[in-house]
């Protein structure tokens, strides 16, 4: 069995990480895709301990891309990457939806981390 680069899903909604993950699962099935939507308590913002265990989860051994929307999004993936003390997770600046995209179809192409955050930061 292969093993893809993960990826993170980071939205102060639920319902759009959630939607982004059903639109990506409909081309690229075995990418590891993990959601970090919306507080703890189910409303509008982040959490750093969703994203830190979505790291975990979508982390398969060849490291984890980070998809963020607005504001706040970014620091607390940020924290979150540092409090996981792995240099396997990358926070990329870019457009959710369409850089999540091209990821899982690169990460699904067997590429490494390094080769599928450069692809995504040429598409936009």
């Amino acid at each position: 069995m292969s093993s893809y680069v993960g990826i993170v899903l980071i939205s102060h909604s639920s319902k759009i990480a959630e939607g982004l993950k059903d639109l990506i699962r409909q081309v690229m099935t075995d990418v590891p895709i993990e959601t970090a939507g919306g507080t703890d308590d189910g409303e509008i913002g982040t959490s750093i301990e969703k994203i830190t265990g979505a790291i975990a989860e979508a982390d398969k051994g060849e490291g984890v891309l980070l998809f963020y929307d607005i504001g706040s999004a970014k620091m607390n993936a940020e924290m979150a990457i540092e409090m996981n003390e792995t240099e396997q997770a990358l926070l990329v600046e870019g457009p959710l939806v369409e850089g999540a995209y091209v990821a899982a179809v690169e990460s699904g192409m067997g590429k490494t981390l390094q080769e599928v955050h450069d692809a995504v930061k040429k598409s936009f």
